[in-house]
């Protein structure tokens, strides 16, 4: 079977060690970014230094056309998409009385909006082929929730939502849908928070450390191979023992 894999937001940090362990897996993957254009091609570059197939496409998430065109792209260049990885995501430090509804509805835009629109975008020939797997990365964020970090963590638990109704929805069509939460993963997101919250979080992790962008890589991978052909509307967290 020809394995196409779509990762969202996969210029830096998860997206990135995603696209690039399904590549090395065998998918042929489509690797998109909004902004970084130049570290999504020197991934793709690398990438096929390796003798892995992929390319880099440019799409706001957000915009449900943009998404549209995006899977179009892939599907032109590869086939249809196989596997879809939902991991575009933005996150806002504040407090909630200080949200302005620009940010509100932004973050809602992206981080759960996003996987509605490539989700949409991908099911037809998924459902038509009675085939499939889509992996949402959600966030331990929105299982326990987050002080000053509310309307990420309220997305985040959205789209935990969204994966455990849609692998109902889906079941019969022999499509699988699941998530992993990350806990806390040493990506861009984290080092913008002082070095004192970063080593309290390490603190509060039994582990002992940060998790990297691999580990959760690791786990999409899982989720996504036969060996887990038995497995949906599941979230898989990876956080070093941080919500136990």
């Amino acid at each position: 079977m020809n394995k196409v894999a779509l990762v969202t937001g996969a210029a830096r940090g998860i997206g990135r060690a995603v696209a690039a362990q399904l590549a090395r897996a065998g998918y042929a993957v489509c690797v998109n970014y909004l902004t970084r254009r130049d570290d999504a091609e020197a991934l793709v570059s690398a990438l096929r230094a390796e003798g892995c197939r992929a390319i880099a496409v440019q799409a706001d998430v957000a915009d449900g056309e943009a998404v549209r065109s995006l899977v179009r792209a892939s599907e032109a260049t590869f086939g249809p998409v196989t596997l879809l990885v939902n991991n575009a995501g933005i996150s806002q430090q504040g407090l909630f009385q200080d949200v302005a509804v620009d940010q509100w509805e932004r973050s809602l835009a992206v981080n759960l909006g996003g996987a509605r629109h490539a989700v949409q975008a991908v099911l037809p020939h998924m459902i038509h082929e009675k085939s499939g797997c889509i992996v949402n990365i959600a966030s331990i964020w929105g299982l326990r929730g987050a002080s000053c970090e509310v309307t990420y963590a309220c997305t985040k638990a959205a789209l935990m939502g969204l994966t455990r109704s849609l692998a109902l929805e889906l079941a019969p069509s022999h499509i699988r849908v699941n998530g992993v939460a990350p806990g806390c993963i040493d990506t861009d997101m984290l080092r913008a928070l002082s070095e004192d919250t970063r080593g309290s979080l390490i603190k509060e992790t039994p582990l002992g450390r940060l998790g990297t962008p691999e580990d959760i890589a690791h786990a999409v991978a899982f989720l996504a191979s036969d060996q887990a052909s038995f497995i949906t509307g599941q979230i898989l967290t990876v956080d070093g023992g941080f919500t136990v």
